[in-house]
C-alpha cells in the first residue's frame, strides 16, 4: 500500500498528476480543496466556519483541516493506497500526518511564480466560459496571499521531508506526460495496474 503526498502551489497540477496516478494505480484521491469545496457547494456548517477565511485568501487553520483529514483517512476505502493533495500545508499539520500513517513519499511539483499567476488566470477565463463558479481564491489578490503563505509556512516542509529521505521533486513546467512520467519514475512505480479508462 502506497501512501504519497504531493505538495506545491496553486496551479502546479496537483490535482491532474493525483487523477493520473489514481487512474493508474486505484489509488484514493483525497483532495482537501475538494473536500471543502464540497461542503461549501452544500452548505454544511463546516463552510459556514471556512467561507470567511477561503475568501479571504488564508489557509485554513490546522484543527479544522486535521478534523477533516482525519475523518477522511479513517474512512480507509483505499485498498492500494492515496494521494494526498493540499495536506500538510504547515509544520503542525506535517506532524500530525507522521504521527498515525506511514507515509511513503512526497511529491514536491515546483513551477515559478508567475506560471503560478497564468495557469490560475486561464483556470478562471475557461470557468467564465463555460459557466463554472471560480474558486473563491482564484483572483490575483487572495492568490498572493497564498503565495505568500505558502511560502512562508509549506515551502519549509520541504527541508523536513528531505531529512526524512522521502522528498521527490519534479519539474512541474513542463507537458503534463513529461511530469507524470517523472513522478511514475522517481516513486519507482511500474505498469498500470489496469487500463486507462
Amino acid at each position: 500500500m502506497d501512501k504519497f503526498i504531493l505538495i506545491g502551489p496553486q496551479g502546479s497540477g496537483k490535482g491532474t498528476q493525483s487523477d493520473l496516478l489514481c487512474n493508474d494505480y486505484d489509488f484514493v484521491h483525497i483532495s482537501i480543496g475538494d473536500i471543502f469545496r464540497w461542503n461549501l457547494t452544500n452548505h454544511t456548517k463546516l463552510a459556514a466556519r471556512v467561507t470567511r477565511i477561503m475568501n479571504e485568501g488564508r489557509l485554513v487553520p490546522d484543527d479544522i483541516v486535521e478534523e477533516v483529514v482525519r475523518k477522511r483517512l479513517e474512512e480507509h476505502d483505499w485498498n492500494y493506497g492515496f494521494v494526498l493533495d493540499g495536506f500538510p500545508r504547515t509544520r503542525a499539520q506535517a506532524e500530525y500526518l507522521f504521527e498515525g500513517w506511514n507515509l511513503d513519499r512526497a511529491i514536491y511539483l515546483e513551477i515559478p511564480d508567475h506560471v503560478v499567476y497564468e495557469r490560475v488566470a486561464v483556470r478562471v477565463a475557461q470557468g467564465q466560459a463555460q459557466g463554472f463558479t471560480k474558486r473563491a481564491d482564484d483572483n490575483p489578490e487572495a492568490l498572493k496571499m497564498r503565495l505568500q503563505e505558502y511560502y512562508e509556512k509549506t515551502l519549509p516542509l520541504l527541508d523536513l521531508f528531505e531529512k526524512k529521505g522521502m522528498l521527490l521533486r519534479v519539474n512541474a513546467f513542463r507537458p503534463i506526460p513529461d511530469v507524470y512520467e517523472s513522478i511514475r519514475s522517481g516513486l519507482g512505480l511500474g505498469a498500470p495496474l489496469k487500463k486507462k479508462s
